[in-house]
C-alpha cells in the first residue's frame, strides 16, 4: 500500500450530515460526520451547556475497548476548542470512521496489540476537527495533531514523525501531540521509556510541524528527513478552508 506522504481532505462531501470530512495522511485515512447542535435525550442532557458524543467506528470488525478509549481522548479535546455553552441542552455528535490503515495495523479483523492504540489518534483528531468547521460550529480555536517515535539507531536515538506501525512496535517511545491555532499544546499522549530530555525533542518536534515556524531544534537529537518531517499541518488546515471557502463564493 502507498503511504500518501502530503496530507489531503476533502469538505462537506455527505449530504446527509450537518459537516463531513475525509482525512488522509500517514497510511491512514478517515471519514468524519457531525450532526448538531441536535436533540439530546434527557438522561444525557446537560443544563448549561451542549453535550459531545464521539462514534469511532474500527476499519475492521466491530469496535472495542481500543476505540472506546479513543473515544475519551477525543471528547475531551474537543469539548476544549467546541463553545459547548452556546447550545444548553443539546447534543453535538462526531461520527468518525476509519476506511483505510497501514497494512499491519489489523490482523483477522483484531489489533496487532493494545499498544498501537494512540497511532490513529492525529488522523481522528484531524478530521474530527476538519468536519466541525465544515458543520460551522463555533470553535476557540482548530488543531493540528502529529506523533512521532524514538527508534533506536546504533547507540543513538533519531525521532521518527508520523512512524508506521511496524516503527511503533520497535520504537523506545511513542508520542502524540496535539496544539491549538494558538500554539498552545492541549493534548499529549506517551508511551514507553523515554527522559525528559526526549520529551522536550519530542515536543520541539512535534510543534514545528504542527505550529508556525520557531527557532530550530538544539540539534541533540536527529531528525528523521522523511518527506513528512515539513509538512506544516496548521498551514494545510487553513489552506483547505481558504479553498472551501473560494468554492461556496464562487460565482458563475
Amino acid at each position: 500500500m502507498t503511504v500518501n506522504t502530503e496530507p489531503e481532505a476533502l469538505l462537506s462531501h455527505l449530504q446527509s450530515a450537518d459537516g463531513s470530512a475525509t482525512f488522509s495522511y500517514a497510511g491512514y485515512t478517515v471519514i468524519g460526520a457531525v450532526n448538531g447542535p441536535i436533540e439530546v435525550q434527557r438522561r444525557d442532557e446537560l443544563p448549561e451547556e451542549a453535550a459531545v458524543d464521539v462514534i469511532v467506528r474500527p476499519a475492521a470488525g466491530v469496535g472495542g475497548t481500543r476505540e472506546r478509549h479513543l473515544e475519551s481522548l477525543i471528547q475531551s479535546t474537543l469539548r476544549q476548542i467546541i463553545l459547548v455553552n452556546n447550545f444548553p441542552r443539546t447534543l453535538i455528535q462526531v461520527i468518525l470512521q476509519v476506511t483505510t490503515a497501514p497494512e499491519n495495523e489489523y490482523v483477522n479483523a483484531k489489533v496487532v496489540q493494545a499498544g498501537s492504540n494512540l497511532s490513529i489518534l492525529p488522523a481522528l483528531l484531524q478530521t474530527a476537527v476538519l468536519a466541525l468547521l465544515s458543520a460551522a460550529l463555533p470553535l476557540t480555536a482548530t488543531l493540528s495533531s502529529t506523533s512521532l517515535a524514538f527508534v533506536a539507531d546504533g547507540q543513538s536515538k533519531r525521532i521518527v514523525l508520523n512512524p508506521s506501525p511496524r516503527e511503533i512496535e520497535t520504537s523506545e517511545s511513542f508520542h502524540v501531540f496535539s496544539f491549538t491555532s494558538h500554539d498552545e499544546l492541549i493534548l499529549v499522549e506517551s508511551e514507553g521509556n523515554f527522559t525528559i530530555k526526549e520529551w522536550d525533542d519530542a515536543f520541539a518536534a512535534a510543534q514545528g510541524q504542527c505550529c508556525q515556524p520557531t527557532a530550530e531544534n538544539d540539534g541533540d537529537t536527529p531528525m528523521d528527513d522523511g518527506n513528512s518531517a515539513g509538512v506544516n499541518l496548521k498551514q494545510f488546515t487553513r489552506s483547505i478552508l481558504q479553498e472551501k471557502i473560494a468554492s461556496d463564493l464562487h460565482w458563475k
